[in-house]
């Protein structure tokens, strides 16, 4: 088969809270990346493409919006599943299946929905299915990973041929920008309720509005979409006529797929060496885009030894992020010292960048030592890493080095990467973990959406902090966004330590027209 110049876009990663030491006879490779050079998309195809292989890094659970927050799942469902707002690869939220809202005051919101948007089947969206499909993810039994947005949602009804209106207990300035992620996703009533427990699996399938369509998943192989030939939105009308996607799990391989032309592209897990791999390749164009996406270690059991926050500062002060992005990640990423870089700074974004500029990526292994001394851990800490990922052996490596020159005992549990997404959702999979790497991210631009999961029993509070529980609250309510700003920055104090959601495949074509 004649090879295609492929296309690839690569978040850049911000690197956060790592434990980072001087890594002597490591060597930069100089895949250096700016700020001011980040992309926001790839050019747009000109031509029509029969098939586009693209690779995940694993299998999804499921293809439920509801059930979508993790990489694989949303890549696949923002092709298939639109929202009421769309999340533009510039992080701006735009109109979506709603063409706009009102706020008539503070406890209410009025979204009015287009009125020539069909489902695949054929059926017209309507308001009744914009309800159904919000209080679905409302319900607790559906068990929704974004219930966290639905926290001050009252009631949601149909309150005209194409108006929704949702009603709040106290105003909340996170939900209308969520309704632009999976949290705000529209699904088919009637093909929903009938399949039940079976929807967004491999035999109920799903039923959406978007560029592409459901057309199949075979199980441990494959799952494939169709162009939808009838999609209301003619400037992102699909060049390709078949999606399918493989779930090449070992990054060697997905990488030497890359450069075979087995797949047209890859989700953004590669390791660093190999995308001096790929920028090597005539066939191949490397970009770096702009991302909500950080790579932290999320501290976990607050009766072990990183429930002492002076042993978390410890492992703090420890960190030479610069050192992580250029050594360990091989220039592919941007240090910074706090949880919201300034991707996320949709607004006030002077206030943000000076609250941010008092934070350091310098290390302080005097004040780590102090600390230690003073919390004298007599425990191991267990971090859980993902199997085959280059970049989590490496960081564990450097964590360990790092926690052992100063005493501390720090142990490294493998988890296959098939299972290593089960530690977000599910207890017992984190059951003797102390902390665990990941690649985290907020879902919109806006600071306050990372730091509402230190909210007391939110979904992503695994180690259950409870300290700026209250100022969340205070923040999520403040609608003005240099007042929640302020808010925002306070919380950061306390706390610090677009790809998923817009249709991207649509844009894939051939670079000349046919």
């Amino acid at each position: 088969m004649k090879r295609r110049r492929l296309l690839v876009l690569l978040a850049a990663t911000a690197v956060l809270s790592l434990a980072g030491c001087s890594l002597p006879g490591a060597q930069r490779y100089g895949l250096a990346v700016s700020q001011d050079d980040l992309v926001t998309t790839t050019a747009r195809g000109q031509g029509t493409v029969d098939h586009v292989a693209w690779n995940l890094p694993y299998e999804p659970l499921s293809l439920d919006p509801a059930h979508s927050f993790n990489y694989s799942e949303n890549t696949v469902i923002a092709n298939m599943c639109e929202s009421l707002f769309r999340l533009a690869p510039d992080l701006s939220i735009q109109p979506g299946l709603a063409t706009g809202v009102q706020q008539p005051d503070p406890l209410t919101q009025v979204y009015t929905l287009r009125d020539d948007v069909t489902f695949w089947d054929g059926t017209p969206m309507t308001a009744e299915d914009v309800a159904y499909s919000l209080n679905r993810q409302l319900d607790p039994k559906t068990g929704s990973y974004y219930s966290n947005y639905y926290t001050d949602v009252a009631s949601i009804a149909a309150t005209g041929a194409h108006q929704v209106t949702v009603k709040f207990t106290s105003p909340d300035a996170l939900f209308q920008q969520a309704m632009a992620t999976a949290a705000g996703a529209v699904t088919e009533k009637a093909f929903t309720t009938k399949a039940g427990e079976a929807f967004g699996t491999p035999r109920g399938g799903v039923m959406c509005t978007g560029p592409f369509a459901f057309a199949g998943w075979h199980t441990g192989q494959s799952i494939v979409l169709d162009r939808n030939p009838h999609y209301w939105d003619a400037s992102l009308q699909p060049h390709a006529k078949k999606l399918e996607f493989s779930f090449i799990a070992d990054e060697s391989t997905a990488v030497n797929a890359l450069r075979s032309g087995e797949v047209d592209g890859q989700f953004f897990f590669l390791p660093p060496a190999g995308l001096i791999q790929l920028q090597k390749n005539d066939d191949l164009t490397v970009d770096y885009g702009r991302s909500l996406a950080f790579f932290a270690l999320v501290a976990l059991d607050q009766k072990g030894p990183l429930g002492d926050v002076r042993v978390r500062q410890a492992l703090s002060a420890l960190i030479d992020r610069g050192a992580e992005a250029s050594v360990v990640m091989q220039g592919a990423a941007l240090p910074t010292a706090v949880l919201t870089g300034p991707d996320y700074w949709g607004y006030d974004r002077s206030a943000f960048a000076s609250a941010a500029s008092a934070f350091t990526t310098r290390t302080d292994p005097t004040r780590a030592k102090q600390l230690l001394a003073e919390a004298k851990p007599t425990k191991p800490i267990v971090i859980g890493i993902q199997g085959s990922s280059a970049v989590h052996e490496q960081t564990a490596n450097v964590i360990q080095a790092a926690g052992k020159a100063l005493g501390l005992d720090i142990r490294i549990k493998v988890i296959p990467v098939e299972q290593y997404g089960n530690l977000y959702s599910d207890p017992k999979a984190r059951a003797g973990l102390d902390a665990f790497l990941t690649t985290f991210y907020g879902n919109v631009a806006d600071p306050l959406d990372v730091y509402a999961v230190f909210a007391a029993g939110g979904p992503s509070n695994y180690g259950d902090y409870t300290g700026v529980s209250d100022a969340v609250a205070s923040a999520r309510s403040t609608i003005d966004p240099t007042q929640r700003a302020q808010k925002v920055i306070d919380i950061q104090k306390k706390a610090s330590m677009a790809y998923l959601y817009y249709p991207w495949a649509a844009a894939i074509g051939t670079k000349g027209k046919k």
